[in-house]
């Protein structure tokens, strides 16, 4: 039985979550019919081999794994993991490292990834088995992934099937169905990506999923789609996106007394115009958000990156005009 590198790793942290759970010693047995990945494994023979296997990885990766009995009843040794001994002091991190952490948590609090360990728990409970409710805080930090295409299209690639969505190519374009043969869900300078074949294109693209919407279904049989051998998602994503955003200070001009929202928000002009005032630009599309809510009040002088941004998000609201006019004379 082949496994991937994926499913090995989630049956690891559903593991330990499992042992982290309990205090008391779980036998093998009761691991195996308790913990995802196990139940699937054809024979008892391969199933011991795999959980020495994994038990041997967790030793490695310095989890405290205990070896013993709960009561003298009991006719075989069981296994758990001490918190006390599993638990980290506190860590003083740099930013960037800071960032890592936080970009890898965002997926263990996902719909996708975390609740194969929450169905863990309840099957312990189910058998008896006193379970702490802190013990999933060890494991599973909370931080989410909060595109609603994540979990659907993350659960796709998995399985290797084909998924139909609709997609905008910029916040102001109209959606369009598009039809992909996924390969992977990653992240890149903060944003999540779907990396696939685009069927409608015949090429490989790079969807934002923000930009997906929540209509994302799932077509045909399971191990339909197969990625490339070696292909690097996360060189496609970085070749697709092109040059990193500017960051920094914009200028903006403000109409005179107007557009009381971004003087409290802003920084003043170094220059000492009143009216000309800095914000921060280290996210291009929440500053033309905010920038392009001020209308004619405010008008970007640099960078042009953040120009052309508002300048498309005033074009697409002045697109819809006409739609929302119209359909409210039908009322």
């Amino acid at each position: 039985m082949t496994t991937s590198p994926s499913a090995r790793a989630e049956r690891l942290v559903n593991l330990v979550l499992c042992l982290l759970s309990t205090r008391q010693f779980l036998s093998a047995e009761r691991i195996r019919a308790t913990v995802p990945g196990y139940a699937d494994v054809a024979s008892d023979e391969a199933f011991f081999r795999m959980f020495e296997r994994d038990k041997a990885e967790l030793r490695e990766l310095g989890v405290p794994l205990e070896t013993g009995r709960s009561s003298m009843a009991e006719p075989v040794d069981g296994y758990r993991i001490a918190r006390r001994d599993y638990e980290l002091p506190d860590i003083d991190l740099a930013p960037d490292e800071a960032t890592a952490v936080a970009l890898a948590a965002r997926l263990w609090d996902s719909p996708a990834l975390a609740g194969a360990a929450r169905t863990a728990l309840q099957k312990l409970r189910a058998a008896g088995i006193a379970v702490d409710p802190d013990a999933a805080s060890a494991v599973q930090p909370r931080l989410r992934a909060t595109e609603p295409a994540f979990a659907p299209l993350l659960a796709a690639s998995r399985a290797g099937r084909v998924v139909t969505f609709s997609h905008r190519s910029n916040p102001s374009a109209e959606a369009r169905t598009r039809t992909v043969e996924p390969w992977g869900v990653v992240s890149w300078r903060g944003r999540w990506y779907l990396v696939g074949h685009d069927r409608d294109r015949d090429d490989v693209r790079c969807f934002r999923l923000s930009r997906i919407g929540d209509d994302v279904r799932a077509t045909g049989p399971r191990g339909a789609v197969t990625p490339p051998p070696d292909v690097d998602l996360v060189a496609l994503v970085a070749a697709s996106a092109g040059p990193p955003p500017p960051t920094g200070l914009a200028r903006i001009r403000l109409a005179p007394g107007r557009a009381e929202g971004l003087r409290r928000g802003a920084r003043p002009d170094p220059g000492g115009d009143p009216d000309v005032v800095e914000i921060d630009l280290s996210r291009l599309d929440t500053a033309a958000r905010w920038v392009a809510g001020h209308g004619p009040d405010a008008v970007v002088l640099e960078p042009p990156e953040l120009r052309d941004a508002v300048v498309a998000l005033l074009r697409g609201s002045l697109d819809r005009a006409p739609e929302a006019a119209d359909a409210g004379s039908l009322r």
